[in-house]
């Protein structure tokens, strides 16, 4: 593709005003190999998919371009990039957790130009033999050494040796530099493109603050602490390990706070309402392991909370990556009892010690309806939107974020006005089709 055609095509379906110097250099840039790194934030996933576009041949000659994501909410978010930016190409998302016989049967209709994956499934589908890798142009593994510590290492293995040696493009992808690329994957003549320095640290944007417990069971801290925050920030809380997540968010929605949870131990339906009413402001408070810490795009995260202290200078890294991204600004608290050792790499601005209190949570100021239809059934999102507004009342600045899935959909409106939604639906039809719409709560 043509350089004028990928920067009109970013600038139109991005909205975005212009390239950042990161994406111009890859734009401008004719390197086989290239090991792309950046903070969280400054726009990878646009930079790696203009690299790839400069590879592709006209469609339909087969699978051209592969690219490996270590987890399935950032195959999805990445295959939305990827969708907007090479239209006229096929790009299918495979990932565990979605029906193989859905993807085969994708496969079987047309073979898709460029597969965005997890390197499992990927892995499973050279198994079977449903992939053909022989005209792939650009190879592509997104936070790669989080790929590789993962576990994804003897996949990776197996996909980098079915793609042909002479392809155009190899590019890796990351926030941080690892130690070591692994022999598999020949990087011996690759330029670096780091822009870790080169952009504003984002630690300049950040508050961090050191929070006494005076308690080992930092559960009441925690409370305290959440009860000082604004009812409308967004916040997520790290811990690090599954029990640990599953605790904290029972102890917070019993509570009465308006709280999710997410881990790599739900199901995937649930890990992705989780997020999608996270980022509506149904659920504004997350609770989570370090699966949250990488690749997922979240929109203006007020507040990071570490109730466990990170395990390693990348998860520190990583987990405070997801506020004060771009030019926001967020403040990172850290929640440590007494007799606690604190790592080396942790530093603070200031301490804290929030006061017992016997003030409630508020509750959430959004709430999200469910709709049991969706993109298999023909309906957009702005069907959602004028059908909410047409036949409940809503005005437009009323109706949320909106999202569609294969078979059903989910849109937030205010807290305030679900009683009356819901009475002003019943019985009225979405595109004439009999619609069930209902109240969704994040147990």
């Amino acid at each position: 593709m043509e350089k004028k055609e990928i920067i009109s095509r970013a600038l139109q379906t991005l909205s975005i005003d212009a390239l950042n110097p990161m994406q111009l250099a890859v734009l401008s840039g004719d390197a086989r190999q290239i090991i792309l790194l950046g903070p969280t934030g400054s726009g990878k996933t646009l930079a790696f998919t203009i690299a790839m576009l400069k590879t592709l041949d006209s469609p339909g000659i087969g699978l051209q371009a592969l690219i490996l994501a270590p987890s399935r909410e950032l195959a999805l978010q990445t295959g939305s990039v990827v969708r907007a930016m090479a239209r006229g190409y096929k790009t299918e998302v495979f990932y565990g957790g979605h029906p193989m016989q859905a993807e085969t049967d994708s496969i079987k209709g047309a073979v898709p130009d460029i597969v965005v994956a997890t390197p499992g499934r990927l892995a499973d589908h050279l198994s079977r033999h449903t992939l053909s890798m022989a005209q792939i142009r650009a190879f592509i593994l997104d936070e790669y050494d989080k790929a590789l510590e993962l576990g994804f290492q003897e996949q990776i293995k197996k996909i980098a040796r079915a793609i042909p040696k002479r392809r155009r493009l190899t590019l890796l992808s990351s926030a941080t530099r690892p130690a070591e690329i692994p022999d598999f994957i020949n990087m011996d003549d690759a330029e670096v493109i780091d822009f870790t320095e080169r952009t504003e640290s984002p630690r300049n944007r950040m508050d961090i603050v050191n929070v006494i417990s005076p308690l080992r069971d930092k559960l009441e801290t925690l409370r305290n602490l959440l009860l000082t925050l604004s009812p409308d920030s967004r916040v997520i809380i790290f811990v690090n390990h599954r029990e640990s997540a599953e605790r904290v968010y029972n102890d917070l929605k019993k509570t009465g706070f308006p709280v999710g949870l997410y881990h790599g131990g739900l199901e995937q339906r649930e890990r992705e309402l989780a997020l999608d009413l996270f980022a509506n402001g149904s659920t504004p408070i997350l609770v989570s392991t370090d699966l949250a810490s990488r690749g997922l795009d979240i929109e203006a995260v007020d507040s990071v909370i570490h109730y466990h202290h990170a395990t390693s200078p990348e998860a520190w890294t990583h987990r405070n990556g997801r506020t004060a991204r771009v030019d926001s600004e967020g403040t990172i608290y850290v929640i440590t009892s007494e007799g606690e050792g604190l790592p080396d790499f942790e530093n603070y601005d200031r301490e804290l010690s929030p006061a017992p209190t016997d003030a409630k949570p508020t509750p959430a100021r959004m709430a999200t309806l469910f709709f049991n239809a969706g993109k298999r059934e023909k309906i957009s999102r702005g069907d959602i939107a004028g059908f909410l507004m047409q036949q409940s009342g809503l005005k437009p600045d009323q109706v949320g974020k909106i999202n569609i899935k294969d078979h059903w959909a989910i849109a937030a409106i205010p807290a305030q006005s679900v009683k009356s939604v819901l009475e002003n639906l019943k019985g009225k039809k979405l595109k004439n089709k009999s619609i069930r719409v209902s109240t969704i709560h994040n147990a």
